[in-house]
Protein backbone atom coordinates (compact mmCIF):
# COMPACT_ATOMS: atom_id res chain seq x y z
CA UNK A 1 0.00 0.00 0.00
CA UNK A 2 1.20 3.77 -0.49
CA UNK A 3 2.33 5.19 2.43
CA UNK A 4 0.38 8.99 3.19
CA UNK A 5 2.01 11.47 4.62
CA UNK A 6 -0.38 13.89 5.91
CA UNK A 7 0.96 17.19 6.90
CA UNK A 8 -0.52 19.58 9.37
CA UNK A 9 -3.44 18.22 10.60
CA UNK A 10 -5.04 18.75 14.03
CA UNK A 11 -6.44 16.32 15.56
CA UNK A 12 -10.11 16.79 17.54
CA UNK A 13 -9.00 20.46 16.87
CA UNK A 14 -6.99 20.42 20.10
CA UNK A 15 -3.80 21.12 20.49
CA UNK A 16 -1.39 22.48 17.36
CA UNK A 17 -0.85 20.96 13.67
CA UNK A 18 0.73 17.88 13.79
CA UNK A 19 2.15 15.42 11.15
CA UNK A 20 0.47 12.02 10.61
CA UNK A 21 2.16 9.36 8.86
CA UNK A 22 0.26 6.21 7.52
CA UNK A 23 1.82 2.79 6.38
CA UNK A 24 -0.01 -0.44 5.36
CA UNK A 25 -3.23 1.29 6.35
CA UNK A 26 -2.09 1.73 10.05
CA UNK A 27 -1.02 4.81 12.23
CA UNK A 28 2.73 4.60 12.27
CA UNK A 29 3.60 7.66 13.67
CA UNK A 30 2.32 11.34 14.98
CA UNK A 31 4.56 13.91 15.70
CA UNK A 32 5.68 17.96 15.14
CA UNK A 33 7.57 17.23 11.98
CA UNK A 34 8.17 13.96 10.31
CA UNK A 35 10.02 14.03 6.71
CA UNK A 36 8.75 12.00 3.76
CA UNK A 37 10.37 9.03 2.43
CA UNK A 38 10.86 8.77 -1.90
CA UNK A 39 7.53 7.42 -3.01
CA UNK A 40 5.30 9.07 0.10
CA UNK A 41 1.89 10.56 -1.01
CA UNK A 42 1.54 14.36 1.27
CA UNK A 43 -1.42 15.75 1.74
CA UNK A 44 -1.28 19.21 2.50
CA UNK A 45 -3.63 19.22 6.08
CA UNK A 46 -2.75 22.90 7.25
CA UNK A 47 -5.86 24.55 8.94
CA UNK A 48 -7.97 21.01 8.89
CA UNK A 49 -9.08 19.02 11.38
CA UNK A 50 -8.46 15.26 11.84
CA UNK A 51 -11.24 13.40 12.89
CA UNK A 52 -12.02 9.79 13.13
CA UNK A 53 -14.18 8.65 9.71
CA UNK A 54 -17.56 9.08 10.14
CA UNK A 55 -20.43 6.14 10.72
CA UNK A 56 -23.77 6.05 9.22
CA UNK A 57 -26.04 3.82 11.18
CA UNK A 58 -28.87 4.62 8.80
CA UNK A 59 -28.03 4.79 4.76
CA UNK A 60 -30.75 4.06 1.98
CA UNK A 61 -28.82 2.72 -1.07
CA UNK A 62 -31.80 1.54 -2.74
CA UNK A 63 -29.82 -1.20 -4.46
CA UNK A 64 -31.19 -3.92 -5.04
CA UNK A 65 -34.31 -2.58 -6.90
CA UNK A 66 -34.53 1.50 -7.21
CA UNK A 67 -31.05 1.62 -9.02
CA UNK A 68 -32.95 4.81 -10.57
CA UNK A 69 -32.65 6.76 -7.33
CA UNK A 70 -29.47 5.31 -5.91
CA UNK A 71 -26.56 2.65 -6.48
CA UNK A 72 -24.35 0.98 -4.05
CA UNK A 73 -21.51 3.16 -6.14
CA UNK A 74 -23.24 6.30 -6.35
CA UNK A 75 -24.03 5.96 -2.66
CA UNK A 76 -20.75 5.47 -1.35
CA UNK A 77 -19.49 8.22 -3.45
CA UNK A 78 -21.74 10.47 -1.55
CA UNK A 79 -20.54 8.95 1.22
CA UNK A 80 -17.00 9.25 1.21
CA UNK A 81 -17.78 13.01 0.06
CA UNK A 82 -19.84 13.03 3.01
CA UNK A 83 -16.23 12.44 5.51
CA UNK A 84 -17.79 8.32 5.61
CA UNK A 85 -16.17 5.55 6.09
CA UNK A 86 -18.69 3.16 6.91
CA UNK A 87 -22.52 3.37 6.57
CA UNK A 88 -25.65 0.87 7.19
CA UNK A 89 -27.89 -0.09 4.17
CA UNK A 90 -31.33 -0.06 4.97
CA UNK A 91 -33.93 -3.49 4.48
CA UNK A 92 -36.64 -1.84 2.37
CA UNK A 93 -34.88 -2.93 -1.04
CA UNK A 94 -36.92 -4.80 -3.85
CA UNK A 95 -36.32 -7.78 -3.30
CA UNK A 96 -36.54 -7.04 0.63
CA UNK A 97 -33.25 -7.81 2.50
CA UNK A 98 -34.62 -10.46 4.94
CA UNK A 99 -32.47 -13.28 3.91
CA UNK A 100 -28.87 -14.20 3.86
CA UNK A 101 -28.65 -14.21 -0.49
CA UNK A 102 -29.84 -10.30 -0.75
CA UNK A 103 -27.37 -9.13 2.41
CA UNK A 104 -24.63 -11.37 0.96
CA UNK A 105 -25.48 -9.11 -2.21
CA UNK A 106 -24.83 -5.92 -0.59
CA UNK A 107 -21.98 -6.86 1.18
CA UNK A 108 -20.19 -8.08 -1.66
CA UNK A 109 -20.84 -5.12 -4.13
CA UNK A 110 -20.23 -2.54 -1.22
CA UNK A 111 -16.44 -4.36 -1.29
CA UNK A 112 -16.48 -4.54 -5.18
CA UNK A 113 -16.68 -0.82 -5.07
CA UNK A 114 -14.33 0.01 -2.15
CA UNK A 115 -15.06 3.61 -1.18
CA UNK A 116 -17.18 2.55 1.95
CA UNK A 117 -17.51 -0.36 4.55
CA UNK A 118 -21.31 -1.15 3.18
CA UNK A 119 -23.50 -2.86 6.41
CA UNK A 120 -26.17 -4.26 5.47
CA UNK A 121 -29.02 -4.17 7.78
CA UNK A 122 -31.35 -7.34 7.34
CA UNK A 123 -34.97 -6.65 7.62
CA UNK A 124 -36.87 -7.91 10.85
CA UNK A 125 -40.14 -9.77 9.66
CA UNK A 126 -40.25 -11.43 6.38
CA UNK A 127 -41.36 -8.80 3.64
CA UNK A 128 -41.33 -5.84 5.93
CA UNK A 129 -44.77 -7.10 6.69
CA UNK A 130 -44.72 -7.40 10.50
CA UNK A 131 -46.07 -10.78 10.68
CA UNK A 132 -43.72 -12.81 10.83
CA UNK A 133 -39.49 -13.12 11.81
CA UNK A 134 -37.15 -12.70 9.16
CA UNK A 135 -34.10 -14.80 8.85
CA UNK A 136 -31.98 -13.07 11.60
CA UNK A 137 -29.88 -16.47 12.49
CA UNK A 138 -28.84 -16.87 9.01
CA UNK A 139 -27.93 -13.18 8.22
CA UNK A 140 -26.15 -12.90 11.07
CA UNK A 141 -24.32 -16.19 10.16
CA UNK A 142 -23.86 -14.73 6.75
CA UNK A 143 -20.74 -13.33 5.14
CA UNK A 144 -22.26 -10.07 5.48
CA UNK A 145 -22.66 -10.61 9.09
CA UNK A 146 -25.83 -8.87 10.26
CA UNK A 147 -25.48 -6.88 13.61
CA UNK A 148 -28.74 -4.62 13.08
CA UNK A 149 -32.26 -5.52 12.05
CA UNK A 150 -34.71 -3.10 11.14
CA UNK A 151 -38.05 -2.83 9.24
CA UNK A 152 -37.33 0.94 8.75
CA UNK A 153 -39.43 2.69 6.70
CA UNK A 154 -42.36 0.60 8.97
CA UNK A 155 -42.80 -0.14 12.46
CA UNK A 156 -42.97 -3.42 13.69
CA UNK A 157 -45.91 -3.02 15.68
CA UNK A 158 -46.74 -6.07 17.46
CA UNK A 159 -45.96 -6.06 19.97
CA UNK A 160 -45.37 -9.78 20.50
CA UNK A 161 -43.15 -10.07 17.69
CA UNK A 162 -41.19 -7.01 18.95
CA UNK A 163 -40.67 -8.85 21.98
CA UNK A 164 -39.77 -12.37 20.36
CA UNK A 165 -37.45 -9.96 17.92
CA UNK A 166 -35.74 -8.88 21.11
CA UNK A 167 -35.37 -12.29 22.43
CA UNK A 168 -33.21 -13.85 19.11
CA UNK A 169 -31.44 -10.52 19.01
CA UNK A 170 -29.85 -10.96 22.44
CA UNK A 171 -29.10 -14.45 21.65
CA UNK A 172 -26.94 -12.96 18.71
CA UNK A 173 -25.68 -9.80 20.46
CA UNK A 174 -26.94 -7.95 17.51
CA UNK A 175 -29.59 -4.86 17.80
CA UNK A 176 -33.21 -4.07 16.63
CA UNK A 177 -33.51 -0.38 15.12
CA UNK A 178 -36.99 0.61 15.74
CA UNK A 179 -39.15 3.14 13.06
CA UNK A 180 -41.28 4.15 16.00
CA UNK A 181 -44.57 4.84 15.22
CA UNK A 182 -47.91 3.48 15.76
CA UNK A 183 -49.68 2.93 12.59
CA UNK A 184 -53.53 3.01 14.09
CA UNK A 185 -52.12 6.63 14.47
CA UNK A 186 -50.91 8.09 11.51
CA UNK A 187 -53.68 6.48 8.84
CA UNK A 188 -53.24 9.06 5.82
CA UNK A 189 -50.78 11.28 8.03
CA UNK A 190 -48.63 14.10 5.84
CA UNK A 191 -47.22 16.19 8.36
CA UNK A 192 -46.56 16.70 12.16
CA UNK A 193 -49.95 17.24 13.87
CA UNK A 194 -49.99 20.95 14.99
CA UNK A 195 -51.17 24.33 13.81
CA UNK A 196 -48.75 24.34 10.65
CA UNK A 197 -50.44 20.89 9.46
CA UNK A 198 -54.14 22.57 10.73
CA UNK A 199 -53.58 25.51 8.58
CA UNK A 200 -52.56 23.93 5.51
CA UNK A 201 -54.96 21.41 5.82
CA UNK A 202 -53.20 18.43 6.05
CA UNK A 203 -53.68 15.40 7.88
CA UNK A 204 -51.51 15.09 11.43
CA UNK A 205 -48.63 13.03 12.51
CA UNK A 206 -49.00 13.22 16.29
CA UNK A 207 -45.78 12.96 18.20
CA UNK A 208 -47.43 10.65 20.50
CA UNK A 209 -47.08 8.03 17.29
CA UNK A 210 -43.90 8.29 17.84
CA UNK A 211 -42.96 8.58 21.55
CA UNK A 212 -45.63 5.79 22.98
CA UNK A 213 -43.64 3.21 20.63
CA UNK A 214 -40.51 4.07 22.07
CA UNK A 215 -41.83 3.59 25.57
CA UNK A 216 -43.26 0.35 25.29
CA UNK A 217 -40.12 -0.87 23.52
CA UNK A 218 -37.69 0.73 25.71
CA UNK A 219 -40.00 -1.41 28.61
CA UNK A 220 -39.51 -4.62 26.33
CA UNK A 221 -36.23 -4.35 25.67
CA UNK A 222 -35.50 -3.71 29.40
CA UNK A 223 -37.73 -6.70 30.30
CA UNK A 224 -35.66 -9.04 27.68
CA UNK A 225 -32.41 -7.69 28.45
CA UNK A 226 -31.90 -7.15 25.22
CA UNK A 227 -30.33 -4.37 22.81
CA UNK A 228 -32.64 -1.64 21.08
CA UNK A 229 -31.94 0.99 19.11
CA UNK A 230 -34.46 4.24 18.19
CA UNK A 231 -34.12 5.58 14.35
CA UNK A 232 -34.75 9.15 13.38
CA UNK A 233 -36.13 10.44 16.39
CA UNK A 234 -38.08 13.36 16.14
CA UNK A 235 -39.82 14.90 19.07
CA UNK A 236 -38.81 16.35 22.69
CA UNK A 237 -40.96 14.33 24.67
CA UNK A 238 -39.16 10.82 22.88
CA UNK A 239 -36.05 12.73 24.26
CA UNK A 240 -37.73 12.68 27.54
CA UNK A 241 -38.97 8.67 27.00
CA UNK A 242 -35.33 8.03 26.18
CA UNK A 243 -33.42 10.21 29.55
CA UNK A 244 -35.98 7.95 31.86
CA UNK A 245 -35.27 4.46 30.49
CA UNK A 246 -31.94 5.46 30.19
CA UNK A 247 -32.57 6.25 33.72
CA UNK A 248 -33.45 2.61 34.57
CA UNK A 249 -30.67 1.30 33.09
CA UNK A 250 -32.43 0.15 29.86
CA UNK A 251 -29.93 -0.80 26.68
CA UNK A 252 -31.35 1.76 24.48
CA UNK A 253 -29.54 3.88 21.91
CA UNK A 254 -30.72 6.78 19.70
CA UNK A 255 -30.25 8.83 16.93
CA UNK A 256 -31.10 12.00 15.13
CA UNK A 257 -30.94 13.14 11.26
CA UNK A 258 -29.46 16.14 10.71
CA UNK A 259 -32.39 17.41 8.70
CA UNK A 260 -34.56 17.06 12.32
CA UNK A 261 -31.70 18.95 13.98
CA UNK A 262 -32.05 21.38 11.66
CA UNK A 263 -35.30 22.01 10.12
CA UNK A 264 -38.90 22.43 11.44
CA UNK A 265 -42.56 22.48 10.03
CA UNK A 266 -42.41 26.22 9.03
CA UNK A 267 -40.66 24.66 5.76
CA UNK A 268 -44.14 23.18 4.78
CA UNK A 269 -45.68 26.86 4.11
CA UNK A 270 -44.69 26.17 0.21
CA UNK A 271 -46.22 22.73 0.21
CA UNK A 272 -42.84 22.01 -1.36
CA UNK A 273 -42.59 17.98 -1.67
CA UNK A 274 -38.64 17.95 -1.01
CA UNK A 275 -39.56 19.08 2.96
CA UNK A 276 -41.65 15.57 3.45
CA UNK A 277 -39.81 13.17 5.59
CA UNK A 278 -41.17 10.46 7.68
CA UNK A 279 -41.22 10.99 10.36
CA UNK A 280 -42.27 14.85 9.46
CA UNK A 281 -40.39 17.89 10.27
CA UNK A 282 -41.78 18.73 13.90
CA UNK A 283 -41.55 22.03 15.71
CA UNK A 284 -38.71 24.95 16.23
CA UNK A 285 -39.11 23.40 19.91
CA UNK A 286 -38.52 20.17 18.91
CA UNK A 287 -35.64 20.21 17.07
CA UNK A 288 -34.40 22.80 19.80
CA UNK A 289 -35.38 20.03 22.39
CA UNK A 290 -33.25 17.25 19.94
CA UNK A 291 -30.01 19.64 19.69
CA UNK A 292 -29.90 19.42 23.29
CA UNK A 293 -30.54 15.85 23.62
CA UNK A 294 -27.38 15.29 21.26
CA UNK A 295 -25.43 17.55 23.38
CA UNK A 296 -26.01 15.79 26.71
CA UNK A 297 -25.99 12.26 25.14
CA UNK A 298 -29.82 10.98 25.95
CA UNK A 299 -29.76 10.77 21.81
CA UNK A 300 -26.34 8.98 21.43
CA UNK A 301 -25.18 9.77 17.30
CA UNK A 302 -26.15 11.29 14.12
CA UNK A 303 -27.42 9.25 11.05
CA UNK A 304 -28.39 10.87 8.26
CA UNK A 305 -31.83 8.78 6.58
CA UNK A 306 -29.93 9.35 3.45
CA UNK A 307 -33.16 8.94 1.07
CA UNK A 308 -33.06 9.74 -2.70
CA UNK A 309 -36.39 9.13 -4.61
CA UNK A 310 -36.66 10.21 -8.32
CA UNK A 311 -37.84 13.14 -9.79
CA UNK A 312 -41.39 12.20 -10.82
CA UNK A 313 -41.37 10.75 -7.16
CA UNK A 314 -40.84 14.43 -5.15
CA UNK A 315 -41.91 16.84 -8.32
CA UNK A 316 -46.01 15.98 -7.65
CA UNK A 317 -48.64 17.22 -5.46
CA UNK A 318 -47.88 16.62 -1.50
CA UNK A 319 -50.14 14.05 -0.75
CA UNK A 320 -48.53 12.14 -3.72
CA UNK A 321 -45.00 12.27 -2.95
CA UNK A 322 -42.43 9.94 -1.13
CA UNK A 323 -40.75 10.30 2.02
CA UNK A 324 -37.30 11.28 2.24
CA UNK A 325 -34.15 13.54 1.92
CA UNK A 326 -30.49 13.34 0.34
CA UNK A 327 -28.39 13.47 3.22
CA UNK A 328 -24.72 11.73 3.04
CA UNK A 329 -22.95 14.60 1.77
CA UNK A 330 -24.84 17.21 3.75
CA UNK A 331 -24.93 15.71 7.18
CA UNK A 332 -21.02 17.33 8.31
CA UNK A 333 -22.02 20.82 7.53
CA UNK A 334 -25.33 20.97 9.12
CA UNK A 335 -23.86 19.49 12.60
CA UNK A 336 -21.69 22.45 12.43
CA UNK A 337 -24.37 25.06 12.18
CA UNK A 338 -26.93 24.03 14.47
CA UNK A 339 -24.46 22.31 16.82
CA UNK A 340 -20.84 23.33 16.48
CA UNK A 341 -21.09 27.25 15.94
CA UNK A 342 -23.66 27.68 18.48
CA UNK A 343 -21.14 25.61 21.32
CA UNK A 344 -23.26 22.54 21.98
CA UNK A 345 -20.50 20.35 20.62
CA UNK A 346 -16.79 20.80 20.29
CA UNK A 347 -15.28 19.13 17.40
CA UNK A 348 -13.87 15.91 20.32
CA UNK A 349 -17.68 15.74 20.35
CA UNK A 350 -18.94 15.94 16.56
CA UNK A 351 -16.54 12.41 16.90
CA UNK A 352 -18.16 11.37 19.10
CA UNK A 353 -22.11 11.80 17.42
CA UNK A 354 -20.94 10.98 14.16
CA UNK A 355 -18.14 8.43 14.74
CA UNK A 356 -17.42 6.97 17.63
CA UNK A 357 -20.41 6.27 19.46
CA UNK A 358 -22.35 4.82 15.78
CA UNK A 359 -19.47 2.06 15.49
CA UNK A 360 -19.96 1.49 19.38
CA UNK A 361 -23.87 0.60 18.53
CA UNK A 362 -23.11 -1.22 15.57
CA UNK A 363 -19.70 -3.56 17.24
CA UNK A 364 -17.43 -2.18 14.60
CA UNK A 365 -14.00 -3.03 16.01
CA UNK A 366 -12.19 -0.83 13.29
CA UNK A 367 -13.98 1.88 13.17
CA UNK A 368 -14.41 5.17 15.47
CA UNK A 369 -11.13 4.41 16.42
CA UNK A 370 -9.06 7.09 18.52
CA UNK A 371 -6.46 9.29 16.18
CA UNK A 372 -3.61 7.61 17.32
CA UNK A 373 0.03 5.46 16.75
CA UNK A 374 -0.99 1.56 15.97
CA UNK A 375 -4.60 2.23 15.06
CA UNK A 376 -6.57 2.00 11.24
CA UNK A 377 -6.29 5.32 9.79
CA UNK A 378 -9.84 6.10 9.14
CA UNK A 379 -9.92 9.21 9.12
CA UNK A 380 -11.60 12.13 7.81
CA UNK A 381 -10.17 15.18 7.20
CA UNK A 382 -12.52 18.66 7.87
CA UNK A 383 -11.87 22.51 6.63
CA UNK A 384 -13.70 24.26 9.91
CA UNK A 385 -13.51 27.69 7.75
CA UNK A 386 -14.94 26.09 4.58
CA UNK A 387 -18.25 27.61 3.14
CA UNK A 388 -20.40 25.88 0.21
CA UNK A 389 -23.33 26.39 -1.32
CA UNK A 390 -25.61 23.05 -1.73
CA UNK A 391 -26.91 22.19 -5.77
CA UNK A 392 -28.97 19.15 -5.78
CA UNK A 393 -27.26 18.36 -9.63
CA UNK A 394 -23.80 18.61 -8.10
CA UNK A 395 -23.75 15.88 -5.63
CA UNK A 396 -22.53 12.39 -6.20
CA UNK A 397 -26.18 10.77 -5.64
CA UNK A 398 -28.30 9.48 -8.52
CA UNK A 399 -31.33 11.63 -7.16
CA UNK A 400 -31.16 15.20 -6.30
CA UNK A 401 -33.78 15.54 -3.41
CA UNK A 402 -32.17 17.59 -1.18
CA UNK A 403 -34.09 20.42 1.44
CA UNK A 404 -31.00 22.77 1.06
CA UNK A 405 -30.79 23.53 -2.16
CA UNK A 406 -28.99 27.19 -2.80
CA UNK A 407 -28.18 26.99 1.10
CA UNK A 408 -24.63 27.89 1.72
CA UNK A 409 -23.39 25.64 4.87
CA UNK A 410 -20.38 26.09 7.00
CA UNK A 411 -17.92 23.48 7.40
CA UNK A 412 -16.53 21.14 4.15
CA UNK A 413 -15.12 17.37 4.11
CA UNK A 414 -11.65 17.93 2.23
CA UNK A 415 -10.24 13.96 2.12
CA UNK A 416 -11.57 10.51 3.60
CA UNK A 417 -9.65 8.28 4.51
CA UNK A 418 -10.51 4.21 4.53
CA UNK A 419 -7.61 2.39 6.29
CA UNK A 420 -4.84 4.24 4.04
CA UNK A 421 -6.52 4.76 1.18
CA UNK A 422 -7.64 7.97 -0.15
CA UNK A 423 -11.62 7.41 -1.29
CA UNK A 424 -12.20 11.22 -1.28
CA UNK A 425 -10.44 14.53 -1.94
CA UNK A 426 -11.05 17.96 -2.83
CA UNK A 427 -14.43 17.21 -3.63
CA UNK A 428 -13.96 14.14 -5.81
CA UNK A 429 -14.20 10.31 -5.17
CA UNK A 430 -11.53 7.74 -5.65
CA UNK A 431 -12.35 5.60 -9.02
Amino acid sequence: MTTLLIRGATPYGEGGPVDVLVRDGVIREIADRVDADAGTEVLDAGGLVALPGFVDLHTHLREPGREDTETIETGSRAAALGGYTAVFAMANTDPVADNAVVVEHVWRRGREVGLVDVHPVGAVTVGLKGERLAELGTMARSAAGVRIFSDDGLCVADPLIMRRALEYTKALDAVIAQHAEEPRLTVGAQAHEGEQAARLGLAGWPAVAEESIVARDCLLARHVGARLHVCHVSTAGTAEVLRWAKGRGTRVSAEVTPHHLLLDDSRLSTYDPVNKVNPPLRTATDAAALRAALADGTVDCVATDHAPHASQDKDCEWSAARPGMLGLQTALPIVVQTMVNPGLLDWRGVARVMSERPAEIAGLPDQGRPIAVGEPATLTLVDPAGRWTVRGADLASVAANTPYEGMELPGAVVATVLRGALTARDGKAAK
